[in-house]
């Protein structure tokens, strides 16, 4: 009985398996000849590569029927707002109201930021992709490629990927496409170099889609890692617990979104611009700091004594000033026993427990 059970589900899969890939053939033949209409979902510059990819391939081929924008209208009016407007693009207000199912073809989302209820992805006959900036399941989260960057990995990559209800960043691959992370590259440049990549991996899989549907893969669940939306906390240097290189990392993870954060005698430190150094002390204690004449620099020793030379910083409530200026202001007028960066939400939490008592 067992047997004939398991024969009857591997006929009935056949079966289904023979009417989908029927059902694909039959899509791709009809969209090939009339377009896709497809719905897009975006709201900044990793979003406006891929917009206007698809906007190109719709005015110079029948790939594409017709191309809607869904996005904030928010003021200021962001980049893909201002895109769809001067191209005349049809514009939807988010959230989107007077729903119609089947009203698409395909929906795309690109760095959105909001999970797409199921009555959206209704809206869409063949269901939404997304392009998402890692290799998946590697890195799901809002904020990849600043985790690759914190990490120290060597290589990322663009993924499209289908999109599920109810959950971010676990739906069925479609494709993939890998790029290499320098040891001096920062977050603008990989974060431009990423929406190129996936704005030419999404056009070439919109334009064999839906055969690109026929070999899509389920994810490894198991291999999944997460990159959670930036706190402060991420933002600040735990000096005892980093190495100058975990501390660096995270530098060029940050650079131009927000700057690494650490205290010095109850004031918050803003690091403005740092470098890897290669001297090395291992009697300095993580967080002690001391002017480098020749370099004109700060140099912040972490936990193995290996450092970072600091050149800008910024003084809460002051304006960015020079290593120089720092020494000549703070470090001079204070005995080297008190040279110390400290761990902001360490100092937190030591001034509550002081409150307390």
């Amino acid at each position: 009985m067992l047997l004939q059970y398991e024969r009857g589900i591997f006929v009935n899969s056949f079966k289904y398996k023979r009417r989908y890939n029927g059902l694909v053939t039959e899509l791709s033949i009809r969209w090939k000849s009339t377009g896709l209409k497809i719905l897009f979902f975006g709201t900044d510059n990793f979003s406006l590569p891929s917009l206007k990819l698809l906007n190109e391939e719709r005015s110079r081929s029948n790939a594409i029927k017709s191309l809607d924008v869904v996005t904030s209208f928010k003021k200021p009016k962001n980049v893909v707002l201002k895109y769809a407007e001067n191209k005349n693009l049809p514009l939807h207000k988010w959230p989107l109201q007077h729903l119609v199912p089947n009203r698409f073809d395909l929906g795309v989302v690109v760095s959105f930021g909001h999970l797409i209820p199921e009555k959206v992805i209704s809206l869409c006959s063949q269901g939404i992709i997304n392009v998402h900036a890692s290799l998946l399941p590697r890195w799901r989260g809002a904020a990849p490629i600043i985790y690759a960057l914190k990490n120290g990995d060597t290589k990322t990559g663009v993924t499209i990927m289908k999109i599920e209800p109810k959950h971010f960043d676990v739906g069925d691959v479609l494709a993939q496409r890998e790029v290499s992370i320098h040891s001096n590259m920062f977050l603008p440049e990989l974060y431009g170099k990423m929406a190129e990549e996936g704005a030419g991996l999404l056009v070439s899989t919109v334009l064999k889609f839906p055969e690109a549907l026929k070999t899509a893969k389920t994810q490894d669940h198991s291999q999944a890692t997460y990159a959670p939306k930036i706190t402060p906390e991420f933002c600040d240097v735990n000096w005892n617990h980093k190495t100058a290189l975990e501390v660096f990392n995270l530098h060029r993870a940050l650079y131009s979104y927000k700057h690494l954060t650490t205290k010095w005698q109850m004031h918050t430190i803003k690091l403005v611009e740092l470098t890897l150094s290669n001297h090395k002390n291992i009697n300095c204690k993580p967080g002690y700091v001391e002017f480098y004449r020749t370099g004109k620099c700060l140099r912040v020793f972490c936990k193995d004594g290996s450092c970072i030379e600091v050149s800008k910083l910024c003084v809460e409530g002051r304006k960015t000033m020079s290593a120089i200026d720092f020494n000549n202001g703070f470090l001079k007028g204070c005995s080297r026993e008190n040279h110390y960066f400290t761990h902001v939400f360490e100092c937190t939490e030591t001034l509550r427990a002081t409150e307390q008592i």
